[in-house]
């Protein structure tokens, strides 16, 4: 950026020189200042502007020229104003924690004029968030995980922008449970699906006995999702199945049903939810010795 500070003179003046503050920066044409940046810049004998190349805030004050007659001294000053564009230059880390927990995002920038600062969640709605420098999120939901962004801006240039990325950790809820109506012989589907973050571990139980990969069953994980395959049903196959869902924050299960068609479960309703007291201790007992 360069600033030009023009000043016109005639025949009359006898002395002429620029001035920051009480400094003198040139006396005629001899240069006082030992900064590279600033220059004259002259046009035959009616022009003495000054100019400074590289502007910094530094600069930033009352410049005089000051012009000498044989009647009397004049002079005229322009006050230099520098602006700065906005720059975030301290953002918060991205950061992961457990729901209901407080959490505080700090975003620190500097301009002139001031910058302001904003926030937002960038979901759907994307809406502007109350807080400023620093934004504070009291008892962080789960659906308060996510991207947020950060803008600062003063007028002066395009804002600047950051983000930080919210991962907030909750145990598992089985959101959907699939029983299943299948005829002898037939291939029986049992489907279970959770939300968790970190992402659950699952088990399958009958009665008390936990399920695994063997003669006639498979168990099969898919992210959030898990199926119990029983090929090739026969009737000793028919009854409550329980699905089990658990990370490092908490367990949740739920009960469906293998049944022959005509006995009258219901598939198409939720499953029912179940927490008993020996799944919990026989779940947890198999996440510390790996059963």
């Amino acid at each position: 950026m360069c600033t030009n500070y023009r000043c016109f003179v005639d025949d009359k003046v006898s002395k002429v020189a620029w001035l920051n503050r009480s400094n003198i920066i040139f006396a005629g044409e001899d240069k006082w200042s030992l900064d590279p940046r600033v220059d004259l810049v002259t046009k035959g004998q009616l022009e003495y502007s000054l100019r400074i190349q590289k502007v910094d805030v530094y600069d930033e004050g009352p410049y005089t020229c000051s012009i000498q007659t044989k009647q009397q001294p004049k002079t005229s000053q322009v006050y230099l104003i520098v602006q700065v564009p906005a720059n975030i230059y301290k953002v918060s880390e991205d950061i992961t924690v457990n729901e209901g927990s407080n959490v505080t995002l700090s975003c620190l920038a500097n301009g002139r004029p001031d910058p302001s600062i904003t926030w937002r969640l960038l979901n759907p709605s994307a809406e502007p968030l109350e807080g400023e420098e620093y934004l504070d999120i009291n008892g962080i939901m789960r659906t308060q995980a996510g991207r947020y962004e950060c803008k600062a801006s003063n007028d002066v240039a395009t804002p600047d922008v950051k983000y930080v990325n919210v991962v907030v950790n909750y145990p598992p809820f089985i959101k959907d449970a699939k029983s299943s109506e299948t005829q002898v012989g037939r291939l029986g589907v049992l489907q279970c699906d959770a939300s968790a973050v970190p992402k659950p571990e699952f088990e399958w139980y009958r009665d008390d006995k936990r399920l695994s990969n063997a003669q006639g069953i498979s168990i099969q994980i898919f992210g959030t999702r898990t199926l119990l395959l029983v090929s090739n049903v026969t009737e000793d196959d028919y009854g409550n199945y329980t699905c089990v869902a658990s990370n490092r924050l908490g367990i949740h299960s739920a009960s469906l049903f293998l049944y022959k068609p005509g006995t009258g479960r219901d598939i198409n309703g939720s499953a029912c939810l179940t927490q008993s007291l020996w799944l919990l201790l026989a779940s947890i007992t198999c996440l510390f010795f790996k059963c």
